[in-house]
């Protein structure tokens, strides 16, 4: 599916199909916040981190189904794949922008 995102989401969403940490955190703004899983990481360091543990701990591919953009908000549905209970699962990804970077990341 082609949607049509905002540059630093379609980065994100290359970064998450290459399983490339390095090439997610520099999608970030250094202050950053991404809350997954009950959980709050701040920071390029802590969002590099975070994405290698929970590719490590998931092996799984990321589908996204439909997007809504707004001004300074991506709303994005994916699908997940992969070796976790509820598999498949759809997620909401709300990815909050400024600067051509992605200053927060909620992922439900």
């Amino acid at each position: 599916m082609s949607l049509k995102l905002p540059a630093p989401v379609t980065a994100y969403l290359a970064a998450e199909k290459a399983k490339n940490p390095e090439m997610l955190a520099s999608c970030f703004a250094s202050d950053a916040l991404v809350h997954d899983e009950g959980q709050d990481y701040r920071g390029i360091e802590a969002i590099r981190s975070w994405k290698q543990k929970a590719d490590a701990k998931y092996q799984y591919v990321m589908e996204p189904l439909d997007a809504s953009v707004n001004e300074k908000t991506v709303k994005l549905r994916a699908r997940l794949t992969g070796n976790f209970p509820g598999s498949p699962a759809e997620l909401n990804f709300t990815f909050t922008l400024a600067n051509d970077k992605i200053t927060s990341l909620e992922i439900r």
